[in-house]
């Protein structure tokens, strides 16, 4: 079952790994998303219930793709077949590669944006969002760069390229994310929003909140998306994964946290809504930092400085998966596989770029989904199929298929590999081992599978994807 190819990159260091792992799962939808689905779903109470489903389902995923990488030592597909996978077992991996393709055409266009914001707040330019969305003069060479920096990334090879990039990134990432919450929470009148944000009033808590968290859980942590698989298999056998996942998931949480923490106060202390929705980074944000006392305008540069070094972070990692693809499968070489997988992205995503603009095809184009919905613009649509709909079929296949299909206990042996204590009994005589077993053939599907019936709205209940 175990399978190494020596000839693929490696980590060069277990930090340079974790600051990558992170990097991966740490972007848009914990700074973007994050705070206004918690604003949406009642503060504190939120964020009480994503961080007890981070620890219940997100990290025991990431274990469970790590270990798949690292036991075949081979990206996403590779790590299927290696490990017996045959018919319909390849579909898995392929949704996956799907979903790091195509999300990547369209997160590069919103990468695009968060560069253009930079110029935009720290020169505090008078224009709306929309105004900025639907100039395509703006919108493409913004997404170009974005995808150029990608691609350039991701030419230097795992340790070269991703691995060097992700230990300068994702610092700075941390450090900018401290400078803004202070200013945030230093602001006149932001305990009102600190007292929403980490107050919970248990009375909000209801079964959509819980999948709303679950879903939030689920979709910023990288799994699913065939990025941890592909980030497993350049670790060496002796390589503490349940260190490393742990940390992983640790890190995308803290930067969720944090980021409640530089919105929140600044929104009640400006009396701006919580619960305003997706347009609160790109709309509400902006009018916020042009009115802070002092230094709005570099907070707000900061910001999107910040957004954009997370986007980066995510997409180096979405890019290395079809590229890794065509490497491990294709035997293409790095700079080959890099370039026709970000030139593709590009021009696939055009469309995704062309979404905001008022009355064109792109914008008005709609699908019919589940319960009587209609998703309505490109980008959306792309979104819902692939950045959803395939997470979370994609990911309730992999569980069944590493607990039920293949020899469960061949993975969790590869997970104690590097970890001592993994194998011993510490809990009533179960070990931790014993423990992610249970929930890796349970928990995890069943839960997956409730959220999926929610998303086609079988259980009637809202949780927003």
């Amino acid at each position: 079952m175990e399978i190494s190819n020596q000839n693929r990159g490696q980590w060069g260091s277990k930090f340079g790994f974790i600051m990558a792992a992170a990097g991966s799962a740490v972007g848009l939808g914990n700074i973007w998303r994050f705070p206004y689905i918690t604003g949406q779903n009642g503060g504190g109470a939120f964020v009480l219930v994503y961080v007890l489903c981070v620890i219940a389902i997100g990290i025991p995923m990431i274990f469970t793709e790590l270990g798949l990488g690292r036991m075949a030592g081979s990206s996403t597909v590779g790590a299927f077949k290696r490990t017996g996978a045959k018919g319909f077992w390849l579909v898995p991996p392929f949704m996956a590669l799907s979903v790091s393709f195509f999300v990547l055409t369209f997160y590069s266009v919103i990468g695009g944006w968060t560069i253009g914001y930079i110029y935009v707040t720290l020169t505090s330019m008078d224009i709306t969002f929309d105004a900025f969305a639907q100039n395509p003069t703006v919108v493409l060479p913004l997404f170009a760069l974005f995808m150029v920096l990608t691609v350039g990334i991701v030419l230097g090879g795992v340790s070269g390229g991703i691995e060097k990039a992700s230990k300068i990134l994702m610092p700075v990432l941390f450090v900018l994310l401290v400078l803004v919450a202070l200013r945030s929470v230093t602001l006149p009148g932001a305990m009102k929003g600190i007292e929403f944000y980490l107050v919970p009033d248990f009375s909000k808590i209801h079964t959509s909140t819980v999948l709303m968290a679950l879903s939030q859980a689920f979709f910023s942590m990288s799994v699913g998306w065939g990025i941890m698989i592909t980030y497993g298999s350049y670790l060496p056998k002796d390589a503490n994964l349940i260190e490393s996942g742990l940390w992983v998931g640790f890190m995308d949480a803290m930067v969720a946290l944090l980021a409640g923490f530089m919105i929140f106060p600044a929104v009640f202390a400006f009396g701006k809504n919580p619960a305003e929705g997706s347009t609160l980074v790109f709309q509400i944000l902006p009018d916020i930092f042009k009115a802070m006392p002092a230094g709005g305008p570099i907070v707000g540069a900061l910001f999107f400085l910040l957004l954009t070094v997370a986007a980066l972070t995510s997409s180096i990692s979405i890019l290395e998966v079809p590229a890794a693809y065509l490497i491990d499968e294709k035997k293409w070489n790095r700079k080959k596989a890099a370039w026709v997988v970000g030139i593709a992205a590009f021009i696939i995503g055009i469309p995704s770029a062309f979404t905001a603009i008022d009355g064109s095809f792109f914008n008005t184009i709609s699908m019919p989904w589940f319960g009587g919905k209609t998703v309505t613009g490109w980008l959306n649509i792309i979104d819902t199929i692939f950045g959803t709909l395939f997470i979370v079929l994609g990911s309730l296949l992999t569980s069944i298929y590493a607990g039920w299909v293949i020899d469960y206990k061949l993975l969790t042996k590869n997970l104690g590999d590097g970890n001592k204590i993994f194998h011993k009994p510490l809990i009533a005589g179960a070990s931790p081992a014993q423990v992610y077993a249970f929930v890796l053939r349970y928990i995890i599907p069943i839960t997956i599978f409730l959220v999926l019936l929610n998303m086609m709205g079988v259980l009637g209940i809202f949780a927003g994807t």
